[in-house]
């Protein structure tokens, strides 16, 4: 008993659900932190889409497309799962910049794949509903047709092809 709640007080818990914050850093095109009005850091994985590594081609395009969008702003997270790694993984929502008046109706995820800055993580379409699903995988279609970023070299390498070489 002791055991478990000594567990319980050591590992932070995670709240799903919708989560409105700051972004503070943009650690890559598809991760991001998020510090929110009670001043808890949230690491947020951007779902649907798998972004270049750093050290990858187009991954530093990548992260500072992300950071054009949503750095320093206020996000609406919806999450309502974690990964392996304790991030919340979550669509992003964000105001446009374009749009003074609107809400946040830009979702950063699908814009990622629009501008060519990510690849659709097709290995996860089944936990998304069946309307991103045709969204993201469109929006990929249209980068690729367009040669849009990662999309305009000859043989992108997909981010999880990559990491497995890199073992």
């Amino acid at each position: 008993m002791q055991k478990l709640i000594l567990t319980l007080l050591v590992t932070p818990l995670v709240a799903y659900g919708d989560i409105i914050g700051t972004v503070v850093s943009v650690t890559d095109g598809d991760t991001i932190r998020v510090l929110d009005g009670d001043s808890i850091q949230y690491r947020v994985r951007l779902t649907g889409i798998d972004a270049p590594e750093r050290d990858q081609p187009y991954g530093n395009s990548s992260r500072q497309h992300l950071a054009t969008m949503v750095a320093g702003k206020q996000v609406l997270i919806v999450s309502n799962t974690s990964d392996r790694y304790g991030r919340l993984l979550g669509k992003v929502w964000v105001q446009p910049s374009d749009c003074v008046s609107c809400g946040k109706t830009l979702d950063a995820n699908h814009a990622q794949l629009l501008a060519g800055m990510a690849w659709w993580y097709r290995y996860y379409a089944s936990e998304q509903s069946p309307e991103d699903r045709g969204r993201y995988e469109s929006g990929e279609d249209e980068a690729k047709k367009r040669k849009r970023g990662l999309w305009a070299g000859p043989n992108p390498i997909n981010p999880y092809r990559w990491r497995k070489g890199k073992r």
